[in-house]
């Protein structure tokens, strides 16, 4: 009977009749590791109480008025962007249905980051799923997906838009 390698990180070839040796890594293998070790994590919100729910309140309205409110007020801002709270910024997610919080990189901090706003990404053109993916931590195949999942929806809303011209002639979008 051939070697087993005990390393569980290994991948396996079968070479002759009960015998394993590792795999080589494949070209696709390579290119579609994470460039990054480290998983986004989400973290669940419990419910706030009444009164930190009005501090919040407060909090977010200070805030939001120090917060640039179009991308040409943000565009020569300081970068990477101090404003986590920002919809386009890439340090963390929160989920509109759960409330939860997903940290993108929680092995890093905030000023850490070397790309921190996707707006930024958007406006520098073409970029390969490999890239994008390790901007957002992400494998190259779930960019793939969500890229897939886009352009799905945008063709819905030109088809939808289509059946309104059909409907009433004088639509205009």
């Amino acid at each position: 009977m051939g070697h087993v390698n005990e390393n569980p990180n290994d991948s396996y070839s079968i070479t002759a009749p009960g015998a394993f040796e590792p795999a080589p890594d494949s070209r696709d293998r390579r290119r579609s590791r994470r460039k990054r070790a480290v998983r986004a994590r989400t973290l669940s919100v419990k419910r706030l109480s009444r009164l930190d729910s009005e501090l919040t309140r407060e909090l977010r309205a200070r805030l939001d008025a120090l917060r640039p409110k179009t991308r040409g007020e943000c565009a020569d801002g300081p970068r990477p962007c101090p404003h986590v709270s920002c919809r386009h910024h890439l340090y963390l997610d929160v989920s509109p249905r759960t409330g939860a919080i997903k940290l993108n990189f929680p092995d890093l901090e905030v000023w850490d980051l070397p790309t921190s706003c996707a707006l930024d990404v958007a406006e520098g053109g073409a970029t390969t799923l490999e890239d994008v993916g390790g901007i957002l931590n992400l494998t190259r195949e779930r960019i793939r997906q969500l890229e897939l999942s886009a352009l799905a929806r945008l063709e819905a809303l030109g088809d939808l838009l289509a059946l309104r011209e059909l409907i009433d002639p004088d639509f205009c979008p």
